[in-house]
């Protein structure tokens, strides 16, 4: 008898250990709009990645490797990306958004061309990620909040999100439009109302930012949670094999109140 409950004992641990090891994976690779931020209780800039374990269910796991103020260039060379391949196992899926830091041309260790450098990383990351047997898919950079006077909606990001489509038609990778679903977003809030989208505090108003703050790029907790609901949205409409994972009422709500074909 003692021995059969040792058996009973042994199984469910090692049932336990072959289900944790069976649950897939999203690894974010990106910069600071996808990052986990300190001090969340306190803090209130969130990247979306950071949001994403809420809207989704046990059965898939979250691991955030975005970065402040990485590009994909500096991911590469500070070491990031290895750990990340080093990490990947079969059935993983790696999210991947750049842009932002590509754009920095006055910091060699950051800027690249997009159409060079930038390209051949976004590939790189692509062919790396099929290797080890995970799905790689390519999400170009949300977008700033800078309205012009006519309150039209400017872009700030010049062809980086164009060459993020470029290599997911070479490649036939899964392409995510963040671009135009956050370009939606805030136009939708208008340029007013879509500051609450990010960190617009007066001085005094937060205990966070006691001097204030007036931050375009960065998100809200608010606006995290509705970029990152979009984001799992339009990865459902793709039947990317994730849909399955996510959370009814976030699929359910209407963010924009417009359907994409």
């Amino acid at each position: 008898m003692k021995i059969f409950k040792i058996f009973i004992i042994v199984f469910f641990v090692l049932s336990g250990m072959l289900s944790a090891q069976e649950k897939p994976t999203i690894h974010l690779i990106g910069d600071s709009t996808m990052a986990d931020k300190k001090n969340p209780e306190t803090n209130p800039e969130h990247g979306w990645g950071q949001v994403l374990p809420e809207l989704l269910d046990q059965n898939i796991q979250v691991s955030n490797h975005a970065l402040n103020g990485r590009s994909s260039k500096s991911f590469i060379t500070e070491g990031h990306w290895e750990r990340v391949l080093d990490s990947l196992k079969k059935g993983d899926f790696v999210f991947i958004q750049f842009g932002h830091n590509d754009q920095k041309f006055k910091d060699s260790t950051r800027f690249t061309n997009p159409f060079t450098q930038y390209r051949y990383n976004l590939k790189r990351f692509v062919v790396e990620t099929r290797k080890a047997g995970a799905t790689p898919v390519l999400l170009p950079s949300i977008v700033r909040r800078k309205f012009n006077e006519y309150g039209t909606l400017e872009d700030t990001h010049g062809n980086y999100p164009l060459v993020v489509r470029m290599v997911a038609k070479d490649l036939n990778v899964k392409f995510i439009d963040m671009q135009f679903l956050t370009e939606r977003l805030e136009r939708k809030w208008g340029p007013q109302e879509s500051k609450k989208l990010h960190l617009h505090f007066k001085p005094g108003e937060h205990s966070y930012y006691p001097r204030g703050k007036n931050d375009d790029t960065h998100l809200s907790y608010l606006g995290a949670k509705l970029v990152a609901s979009l984001a799992l949205q339009e990865i459902a409409r793709q039947n990317l094999q994730i849909e399955k994972f996510i959370k009814p009422e976030v699929l359910a709500r209407d963010i924009c109140n417009f359907k994409m074909y």
